[in-house]
Order: C-alpha cells, then structure tokens, then sequence
C-alpha cells in the first residue's frame, strides 16, 4: 500500500496529514480554509486517494501559510509514499473540462521540481479565497514532491471553475502516474535505474 503520514509543526502552522494512494477516496479534511477543503475534497474524489488532514494556521495574518504549508506535507507525503518509485507509469496528462473552462495538466514523476503554471484567473478572489494561492499551493508541492508539473488554461472565465478543473485535472493526472506498470511492475522507469 501506498501510503504515508506527515506531520509539521511551525510557528506558523500545526499541520497532521494521512494520504493514501491506494485509497477510494474517502477524505476528512480541515484546513480552516474554506475554498482550499473544497479542492482537497475534489483531489481526493477525483483521484481516489484516502486524504486525511487538520491544519491550524495564522489564517488571523492570511490564508497563505496554510496553503503552502499543506501543500508542503501533500508533496512530503508523496514522496514518502512513492519510495523509490519502482513500477509507477511515471508520466501522465489530461484536457480536462469543467463547465466552460479547459485545462491541460502533464506530470512526469521524475524526482525534478519543476512547475510551468500558464494560468490567468478573472478575478483575484473565489469568495475570500486569494487565487494567487493556486499558483502558491503547486509550487509548494513540486519542490516537495519532486515532480515536473504543467498546468495550463486552455479556456475558461469563471474563477471557480477554472481551480475545479484544475485540481480535478490534478488529481486525475497523480492518480495515473503513479498507477502500476502492469506490463513491467518491478522496474523503475528510468534508463538510470533510479529517480531521484
């Protein structure tokens, strides 16, 4: 099973989380940040991923810590998960639709960090929600994670659908890549032999 649990403690945050990849995508999550649970939610969902989290942020300064923060622990937790990456697919992409916005999203599982994010929001605010935090929360997971991540708007001009699509695409795309090689299940997929 593919599955680990992090925890981070900081003066800015107080973060507990449990992911699981093997899941069904059964989730509990509180982040006190309304709009980012409802992403999470989505990305579990969508993924079938079991996704458990609390995290206590300075929420009182603004949303940004916790965002960056959990999503510091979702690329943690990706990689504890993964180990050493033996018979994953490693590379995976979706056009994804969600009303009228368009997203692509390509992932190679690669051990590099790396985030190309194309993406103009109509507006600066879904509810109370900062969508320049996006951007924030992938960047965050890629250099923790250790995976080259594109997200690229392909249409779109509500807001709100535009970050479903997103994280929908998201959880669509992990779910792939790191699904078993049925075909070559003791490998890992790298002419080195390793990912790293």
């Amino acid at each position: 099973m593919k599955s680990a649990e992090i925890t981070r403690n900081t003066n800015e945050t107080k973060i507990s989380l449990n992911l699981n990849l093997d899941g069904a995508g059964v989730y509990n999550v509180d982040s006190l940040v309304p709009f980012l649970d409802h992403m999470l939610e989505l990305f579990a969902r969508h993924g079938s991923f079991d996704l458990k989290l609390v995290c206590r942020g300075d929420i009182d300064v603004d949303d940004h810590h916790s965002v960056e923060d959990i999503a510091i622990c979702l690329g943690n937790a990706l990689n504890e998960a993964l180990g050493d990456k033996r018979g994953i697919l490693r590379y995976a992409h979706i056009i994804l639709p969600m009303d009228e916005s368009l997203l692509l999203v390509a992932m190679d599982v690669s051990g590099r960090a790396h985030l190309s994010y194309d993406v103009e929001f109509p507006t600066e605010k879904i509810g109370n929600f900062d969508t320049e935090l996006v951007e924030e929360f992938f960047s965050a997971f890629v250099r923790h994670a250790g995976v080259t991540l594109h997200i690229k708007k392909l249409s779109g001009t509500n807001s709100h659908h535009i970050a479903e699509a997103i994280f929908k695409a998201f959880a669509r795309v992990l779910a792939s890549a790191v699904s078993i090689n049925r075909d070559d299940p003791d490998s890992v997929p790298s002419t080195k032999g390793v990912i790293e």
